[in-house]
């Protein structure tokens, strides 16, 4: 009876022991389940982040060819900005004009414009004409005669602009150039007319030097 006994006491034993490794056992289980979310859920995220790091290379990538498609369709992307004139010069079809109140010969109102990469100025149609007397008009109030850059002092009766263009318009009062004593330089705003009259190179005048922008 006795020994009846202790097979039963070593049965249950058994199986308390068996029930206690099973106990353990599960909740080593559970554990390195816990485990194993909690390490992947970061994973996750890390993968969320590097998709949108990836998503954003793309779209920068894409802007980056955009912009290269820009550049490599011909279009000028180093444009220079258009030339304009200098301080206080005033521009007329594509030409720099000023006007100088000191009075001077011809030769040396010329030098004075050369000075500044100018020279005396030529006219070739009548509404640059009509600019020029308005130039100086503004400038002064008045319309004072003035040097323009012609001469005929190479040859008598051969007329040439000393910026070298052609000597093609012209608008000599009635009776001019008269050529009388060797008048040799094209003076503007002359007479009641305001028209050109061939006046001494020596006379002290104002001018106005023109120069191409």
């Amino acid at each position: 009876m006795k020994w009846q006994s202790l097979q039963i006491l070593s049965f249950f034993t058994e199986i308390l022991n068996i029930t206690m490794k099973l106990l353990v056992v599960s909740a080593l289980f559970c554990a390195m389940m816990a485990l194993t979310t909690a390490a992947a859920l970061p994973a996750k995220e890390a993968s969320n982040d590097t998709e949108v790091l990836l998503l954003t290379a793309l779209e920068d990538e894409e802007a980056g060819s955009g912009m290269d498609s820009v550049l490599f369709t011909g279009e000028p992307h180093d444009m220079k900005p258009k030339k304009q004139c200098p301080n206080g010069w005033t521009e007329y079809c594509n030409r720099c004009f000023i006007y100088v109140f000191h009075a001077m010969s011809w030769a040396q109102a010329q030098r004075n414009c050369d000075f500044m990469k100018a020279n005396l100025a030529s006219v070739h149609t009548f509404e640059e004409y009509k600019f020029v007397q308005h130039l100086i008009f503004n400038s002064t109030h008045a319309s004072q005669q003035t040097w323009l850059g012609g001469s005929d002092a190479q040859e008598n009766g051969y007329w040439f602009w000393i910026d070298g263009t052609q000597f093609r318009y012209t608008n000599w009062c009635p009776g001019q150039p008269s050529n009388y004593y060797y008048e040799q330089c094209l003076q503007m705003n002359f007479g009641g007319h305001k028209c050109w009259d061939d006046a001494y190179c020596t006379k002290l005048l104002s001018s106005v030097c023109a120069k191409k922008i």
